[in-house]
């Protein structure tokens, strides 16, 4: 059944939303704010699952593109994703039922919100990539076979494009070299798609699950509970299915740069009792792999989340900082994201990374052995 998004739950879906969005995604605090701003306006945001949508609906995705550290310096207003989203209903001349995220990680969970209260129109409980990624053809929609484009690019000042592209990496290529003239950062409305390719398609749920996420952190906090204890138990009954601490650390040394409109670089932590206990993580937005004196502990699909030891609260890669004291925790992907199909296209082979992908569970009882206690 669909819902009103509270106050409340649109705070705990933003925390859940930092959560699966690995480091990367954009900070959904800028985009909470902005939903906020709706929402003190009365507008509503309604969220309803893939089941409401009538059988012949027009759903139209919709997103921010760009390097997660642009949007700290230079603050979305939130004017282009309208922009966008009416250039892609023009250009299909057709009215959109709903809009729906293209990721529920990060500050992507928020901008279909934002849209949806603007617009007046339901947002769909549904994502293509269940956590956050870089690159706008790693969606499980384009996977199993919907086209991205024709898809619209609109800037905060007033630029508007629509692109029709070769196929979706093609489409990748030109949206990011347009996001990069627009000043590194971008909204987007792509994946145009009728009501069977959204349930076909899409990972369910997500944006509850954000939100469960959230109010699970929350309300282990309020009860002094271990927030990482919760949060497995709580994931154990999704379709996420497992949640493990791999590591606890303080941040020694991070490297990180903008390079090509994304943001790069690996984080070193070091053990609390061993100097010489160390984890790195690479990341592109995103954290693609967790190794721990070269073996492999955990890598993308699966989800690696940098989370404040104390709190539970995630730590995105552009906040990574030396000092912080931090848990590495990895969650586990759902079914339909390790397909070999999807593992061609977002898996380690994606990113150029040369190791094998390994689900999570299998390269768990080495890795917990050595996990140091809290």
């Amino acid at each position: 059944m669909g819902y009103d998004l509270t106050p409340q739950g649109l705070h705990d879906l933003a925390e859940g939303a930092a959560v699966l969005g690995t480091g990367g995604g954009g900070d959904p605090y800028i985009g909470r704010l902005l939903v906020e701003r709706e929402m003190a306006a009365g507008r509503r945001v309604r969220v309803i699952g893939a089941d409401e949508l009538p059988g012949d609906a027009l759903v139209l995705p919709s997103s921010m593109m760009g390097a997660p550290t642009v949007f700290v310096e230079k603050l979305p207003s939130g004017g282009g994703n309208v922009a966008a989203f009416r250039a892609l209903e023009e250009h299909l001349g057709r009215r959109a039922h709903a809009v729906m995220p293209t990721e529920c990680g990060g500050l992507n969970s928020m901008i279909p919100l934002m849209l949806g209260a603007q617009l007046g129109l339901p947002v769909v409980d549904a994502d293509g990539m269940g956590r956050a990624f870089p690159e706008l053809q790693m969606q499980t929609f384009g996977v199993l076979g919907v086209s991205g484009s024709p898809m619209a690019i609109a800037s905060d000042h007033g630029d508007v494009c629509v692109i029709t592209a070769g196929d979706n990496k093609r489409m990748e290529q030109l949206a990011r070299a347009l996001t990069i003239q627009m000043g590194g950062a971008s909204y987007i409305s792509d994946y145009p798609m009728d009501t069977a390719e959204v349930r076909r398609t899409s990972v369910r749920g997500t944006l509850s699950l954000c939100r469960d996420i959230g109010r699970t952190l929350r309300e282990a906090r309020a009860a002094h509970a271990d927030p990482f204890d919760a949060l497995s138990v709580m994931l154990a009954g999704t379709i996420y299915s497992l949640g493990v601490v791999l590591f606890r650390g303080k941040v020694v040394d991070v490297e990180r740069r903008t390079v090509d409109g994304f943001a790069r670089g690996r984080a070193r932590l070091q053990a609390a009792d061993d100097p010489g206990d160390v984890l790195e993580i690479t990341f592109q937005n995103e954290h693609l792999v967790a190794r721990r004196d070269g073996r492999v502990l955990a890598i993308v699909p699966d989800l690696i989340c940098t989370l404040a030891t104390e709190t539970g609260a995630p730590v995105p890669t552009e906040s990574l900082a030396y000092g912080q004291r931090l848990t590495v925790f990895a969650i586990s992907t759902p079914p339909i994201m390790r397909t070999p199909d999807a593992l061609a296209c977002f898996g380690p082979a994606g990113f150029g990374l040369t190791d094998p992908y390994v689900p999570l569970e299998n390269l768990l009882p080495g890795s917990l052995a050595k996990t140091p206690a809290p």
